[in-house]
This record gives C-alpha cells, sequence and structure tokens, in this order.
C-alpha cells in the first residue's frame, strides 16, 4: 500500500533543514526588509514636504533639528541640508531594495529545492 501526499515519508537530512533553516532567516530578513522601505520611502516624503514647506518660508533664518536641539540656520543652508538627507536616504532606500532583490531570489532557489525533494509535505507560502 503506497502513501499518498506526495513524499510524507521523505526523510529530513541535516542539509535539507539548513536550508529549511536559511529559508526562514531569509523570510524574516523579507519582512524586515519591507518594513524599512516602507519607512524610509515615508522619510524622503517628509524630507520633499520640508523642502516644499522651506521654499514657502519666508523666513531668511529658520529652526532647525539636529539630534534634540533647535538651531538657527540660513533657509540657504537649511535647503541644502534637507537636499543632502534627501541624496542620502534614497541611496540607503536604493541598498534596500537590491537587498531585497537578492532575499527573494535565494528564496526561490531554496523553494525550488524544497518543494523539488519534499512537493506538497513542505508549505513555504505565506497565506
Amino acid at each position: 500500500m503506497q502513501q499518498q501526499g506526495g513524499g510524507s515519508d521523505t526523510e529530513v537530512t541535516w542539509e535539507d533543514q539548513q536550508n529549511i533553516n536559511k529559508f526562514g532567516r531569509l523570510n524574516n530578513r523579507f519582512h524586515d526588509l519591507e518594513d524599512e522601505i516602507k519607512l524610509t520611502k515615508e522619510m524622503i516624503e517628509s524630507l520633499e514636504d520640508a523642502g516644499n514647506e522651506l521654499i514657502l518660508a519666508d523666513e531668511e533664518v529658520i529652526r532647525f533639528q539636529i539630534g534634540e536641539v533647535f538651531v538657527h540656520l540660513s533657509n540657504d543652508e537649511v535647503e541644502a541640508r534637507i537636499e543632502k538627507m534627501k541624496e542620502e536616504t534614497s541611496k540607503n532606500l536604493e541598498k534596500l531594495e537590491e537587498e531585497k532583490e537578492s532575499v527573494v531570489s535565494q528564496m526561490a532557489e531554496l523553494k525550488k529545492i524544497l518543494y523539488g525533494k519534499f512537493k506538497d509535505s513542505i508549505n513555504l507560502e505565506e497565506d
């Protein structure tokens, strides 16, 4: 008599367990990256809004927060700082998105390996 379920009697080797563990770590990192990307995009939007508000400001000296302290800076200096912050944040966003692509690619490879061996005995999909 043959068991149904297509591979439920397949032995899990040490290498299989390592691949399953790696997939789990990658999946966690994937979700962390999605959260970081979302926050980074929100930061870019906030910086763009601040830049737009600065254009509308009719003041030569602007209060600018650095850490926990407010300092008075010229309008031009604040504008330059905001632009620099936007550039740095955009570069960070690119790095996060590249890492996310790499994680997705690695997860896809592990899915091929694990589904190839375990068929429907393993579920790597999220509901």
